[in-house]
């Protein structure tokens, strides 16, 4: 049975990697990204906290426990308090992206690392270590195969994530390389997530960060307590690669090549729109276009030029896209968001309430919209943006959006992040001043006792 399997593995190499890192080695564009995401993260639990989706993630816990569910009085285990945080972080689509994946790893590596460190280590340092390794190994999974996964049916933040999970709080605990390979080899067959949600707009997406999140510690806890994985999780013929992207041949330099001397964490993009990442470029050309004084009446058509693996899920079905069943299809229908973007001049948390989904003038414009495949869109390294719109008087105009803002190439300031934290709390009902306490306490939140009692309520 172990004839042509390796003698050192990828998990095994990463797992090396991973426990050399100390939290002082961290670099300080590193770190203050990880101060950024904390800030995000707990910024977009406070702004789900009163929704829906939310309430039924609460209701569905019957696990109790002492750790913190951001925004809410009850107490829950840490796996429970992660579940709950990680849904809420990701279920408005407002959190951080990593471009070459393209995955979302705030929302599953913050709420697992302070969930574990709260309960079992409460110790900053190791958070932020924990928080730092997590995100690293999430994104750079998402490069050995891109697009694989989601061609296959899958959400690569899931199944990704349970395994950034894993080495995030095994990172934060402390566990050796063999608990970590452990945990990596546990957390495979906890992976999970398929794309269905896009049908009808249904809310199985955002539950995806949490579950991950919640599998990391369960993975991490029970190798710690010795349970064994298989230590060839990622590359074997009936591995997580194999599983979620029908092939087992992958660049896994881009994993473990440079790990721990170069971080891909620092290109983390945080959103400007609460919606599916790829349509924000798009939006952006859609507001320069209204802000050259064209109104939405004197546009005949809006033709696209989009990258190719992006159309299942932003373009089609093209009816269904321009008019959506409800405000969670909204987010990842992108004839309606640059129709948002145009009529009312930006897109924001209430472009996705029931009236704001049925705007008979953002529907008409909508309804405008098509889309070409243009074959040399450089999609998922780089999210671009282009609009050509057919006037009424026969003139063609056309806008370009040559990057994501809020990515590596237009960052947002820490300003922009604290103003967004703000914007969040507001909007999930906190005072101005629990907000400024909230951001007091992470401002020191790496460097001291993590202590989340204050966020609750």
């Amino acid at each position: 049975m172990t004839s042509g399997l390796p003698k050192i593995s990828v998990g095994e190499t990463l797992a090396e990697r991973i426990v050399t890192l100390k939290p002082g080695s961290l670099p300080a564009a590193t770190r203050c990204k990880c101060e950024d995401l904390l800030i995000d993260v707990v910024g977009l639990c406070v702004t789900a906290r009163n929704e829906d989706y939310i309430r039924s993630a609460l209701a569905g816990c019957d696990d109790d426990g002492p750790c913190t569910a951001i925004g809410h009085a009850r107490t829950l285990t840490a796996a429970g308090a992660a579940f709950v945080n990680g849904t809420a972080a990701h279920g408005e689509d407002f959190d951080d992206t990593f471009e070459g994946g393209p995955v979302h790893a705030g929302a599953v590596i913050v709420p697992a690392v302070l969930a574990a460190c709260e309960r079992h280590n409460p110790d900053g340092r190791t958070a932020l270590i924990g928080i730092a390794v997590g995100t690293e190994v999430l994104c750079r999974l998402s490069l050995v195969l891109p697009k694989a996964v989601h061609k296959a049916g899958f959400h690569p933040t899931a199944v990704f994530g349970a395994m950034g999970a894993a080495a995030g709080v095994g990172a934060a605990l402390g566990l050796n390389a063999r608990q970590i390979v452990d945990a990596f080899g546990i957390a495979g067959s906890m992976a999970g997530g398929i794309i269905e949600y896009l049908a009808e707009g249904a809310w199985t997406k955002r539950l995806h960060a949490g579950w991950a999140a919640q599998s990391g510690i369960r993975a991490a806890l029970l190798a710690r307590g010795g349970f064994v994985g298989p230590r060839t999780v990622f590359e074997g013929v009936h591995g997580l690669f194999h599983g979620f992207a029908h092939t087992a041949k992958g660049d896994y330099d881009a994993l473990m090549g440079d790990f721990g001397t170069r971080w891909v964490t620092d290109t983390l993009a945080f959103k400007p729109y609460p919606c599916g990442t790829m349509a924000q470029p798009y939006i952006d050309c859609a507001r320069r276009l209204a802000a050259r004084g064209i109104r939405a009446e004197d546009v005949t058509e809006i033709l696209c030029e989009v990258a190719e693996g992006t159309v299942h899920r932003l373009w089609e079905p093209l009816a269904d896209k321009q008019r959506p069943r409800n405000g969670y299809a909204a987010k990842f229908a992108t004839p309606y968001l640059l129709a948002t973007g145009f009529v009312h001049g930006s897109v924001g948390l209430g472009a996705f309430t029931e009236s704001a989904i049925r705007d008979p003038r953002v529907l008409a414009l909508a309804a405008k919209v098509n889309f070409v495949v243009d074959p040399d869109n450089p999609y998922p390294n780089n999210y671009t943006g282009h609009i050509r719109a057919a006037l009424t008087n026969g003139t063609i105009v056309e806008e370009r959006q040559p990057y994501l803002r809020g990515g590596a190439q237009e960052p947002l300031t820490k300003q922009d992040v604290t103003d967004k934290f703000a914007l969040n709390a507001q909007h999930g009902g906190w005072s101005s001043a629990r907000s400024e306490a909230a951001l007091k306490l992470m401002a020191r939140f790496y460097d001291g006792r993590v202590d989340l009692s204050s966020l609750r309520g």
